[in-house]
């Protein structure tokens, strides 16, 4: 896999509220509290020593945010891996399309996406191209769905 070039998908994909030269909290498009490059604050909270500028209004640094899209495309990538039994069979391009997605709606969500997981396992990537654009998943989130369903039938960035 190749991780930076998922780090780049994901603060490409993902924005990020700077103010003042600071990342603030704000409400993603599905309406969740975030900060940085598409961390969830509702779903996976702040790690204490950022509480206090969040809060002050003050906003966390590029570091930070780095750090928390580190660990959370890490996880993103751990999940895309649970739920796909021949992972280390899949190009590293198709690898971080499905990392990108369970960044984007969480394992939870992914691992409900049955036919496009099993088409994805035998690398049988028309179907799991076409399995990808038959979901509401591709229509609400635009340019992003569309770039990841090339990336998964093609197999290139």
């Amino acid at each position: 896999m190749n991780f930076e070039a998922l780090l780049a998908a994901l603060k490409t994909d993902e924005g990020s509220n700077i103010v003042a030269g600071a990342h603030q909290p704000y409400r993603c498009p599905a309406g969740k509290w975030s900060v940085g490059w598409g961390h969830n604050l509702e779903a996976h909270g702040i790690p204490g020593d950022l509480v206090a500028p969040l809060l002050s209004g003050k906003g966390i640094s590029d570091e930070q945010a780095e750090q928390l899209l580190y660990a959370d495309a890490t996880q993103a990538q751990r999940d895309a891996a649970s739920l796909l039994p021949n992972w280390l069979l899949i190009d590293s391009v198709r690898q971080n399309v499905v990392s990108n997605m369970a960044f984007n709606m969480g394992r939870s969500v992914l691992s409900t996406f049955h036919l496009f997981l099993s088409a994805l396992d035998k690398r049988n990537y028309n179907e799991a191209t076409f399995q990808m654009k038959d979901s509401k998943w591709y229509t609400q989130t635009g340019h992003r769905s569309k770039r990841l369903a090339q990336e998964m039938l093609t197999g290139a960035v």
